[in-house]
């Protein structure tokens, strides 16, 4: 069974560095999928990376904004970290 990712409207907004109101003009078309609970959007996590994929203004947004900004500090270096350490020739 696939478990899925929901997420408040504010979460949302956050995490991808648009406004809330950004977040519920896509809601009204139809771009993001959602359930109601207890009178609150509960956001669909796959629906809003699609969504955010979609469009470039969306899309810098969450790069320079939201997640998108942190990217860069979980790339890993070195040998240590890499997920086949035997990919790496030992430099002598």
């Amino acid at each position: 069974m696939k478990s899925v990712i929901r997420l408040a409207v504010s979460e949302a907004a956050k995490l991808f560095g648009v406004s809330q109101r950004t977040i519920r003009r896509a809601i009204l078309a139809g771009e993001i999928t959602y359930v109601v609970v207890q009178g609150r959007y509960k956001l669909n996590f796959e629906s809003l990376l699609r969504w955010s994929q979609r469009t470039t203004t969306v899309k810098n947004k969450r790069d320079r904004e939201g997640i998108g900004q942190f990217v860069n500090q979980w790339k890993l270096s070195g040998k240590l970290y890499s997920p086949n350490p035997e990919s790496f020739e030992e430099t002598k």
